[in-house]
C-alpha cells in the first residue's frame, strides 16, 4: 500500500479540516496516510494579535514535520492558506529546509499533490498552486491536482473553492466561513487519487 503525508500549515483551523479530509481520503484507498503540521514560525504575541492562539490548540498536539521524513513517503500532499498570491513564510521555510534533499534526488518520482485556501475567491489561489507546484518540480516529484472526474467542482449553485489544480475553500475576510461539504468532499476525493496513484507508481496496488 501506498505511504501518504498530508501536510498542512493552517493559521485558524481552515487548512486543518481540509488536510483531515485528504487523510480521510487517502485511507479510503487503502494507504496509510500520517497528519502532520508544518511549524508555525510567529511569536505568540503575533498570534495573539491575530487572534490565532485558541484556534491553532485545536490542531496544537498534531506531530510536526520535518524535512528529512520526506523520502519515507511515496506521495506528499501540501495543504496551505494564500499570501499575497504565494504561501505563508512558513511553508516556505519548510521548503528552504529541503535543499540536502534535492541535492540527492531524494524525492524524485512520488507523488506531489497541494491544496489551498484565501479569503476570497480570487485571492491569489492558482499563484500559491504555482508557487507549491515549482516546489515539487524541482524535487522530481509527480505532479497531480483534483481530477475533473469530481463533479463537484462544476456548477454555480453556491460560493465554492475547488480546481482542476486541487480542492480549494474560501474562508471569507474575517475568517468565518468553514469548509463547506463540498470542498471537504473535494479533498476527501483528491486523498483518494494521490494515493491511487501513488500505489501505482511505486508498484504498490
Amino acid at each position: 500500500m501506498a505511504k501518504v503525508l498530508v501536510a498542512f500549515y493552517s493559521t485558524y483551523g481552515h487548512n486543518y479540516l481540509m488536510a483531515k479530509a485528504a487523510v480521510e481520503g487517502a485511507l479510503s484507498a487503502g494507504a496509510t496516510a500520517d497528519l502532520r503540521r508544518i511549524p508555525e514560525t510567529l511569536p505568540k504575541e503575533v498570534l495573539e494579535k491575530m487572534h490565532a492562539v485558541e484556534a491553532q490548540k485545536a490542531f496544537a498536539s498534531v506531530p510536526a514535520v520535518a524535512a528529512d521524513q520526506l523520502p519515507g513517503y511515496d506521495a506528499i500532499v501540501v495543504v496551505t492558506p494564500t499570501r499575497f498570491g504565494g504561501v505563508p513564510a512558513q511553508v516556505q521555510t519548510f521548503f528552504d529546509q529541503t535543499g540536502q534533499l534535492w541535492f540527492g534526488g531524494a524525492l524524485i518520482g512520488k507523488v506531489g499533490s497541494a491544496m489551498v485556501s484565501s479569503a476570497t475567491q480570487h485571492g491569489g489561489q492558482e499563484t500559491t498552486f504555482g508557487a507549491i507546484h515549482n516546489f515539487f518540480l524541482h524535487h522530481g516529484l509527480v505532479v497531480t491536482g483534483l481530477p475533473g472526474s469530481f463533479q463537484g467542482q462544476f456548477g454555480l449553485e453556491a460560493v465554492k473553492g475547488l480546481s482542476p489544480y486541487g480542492a480549494t475553500t474560501i474562508a471569507g475576510a474575517d475568517g468565518s466561513r468553514l469548509p463547506s461539504e463540498v470542498e471537504l468532499e473535494g479533498a476527501r476525493f483528491q486523498g483518494k487519487h494521490v494515493a491511487t496513484l501513488a500505489a501505482k507508481l511505486a508498484g504498490k496496488h
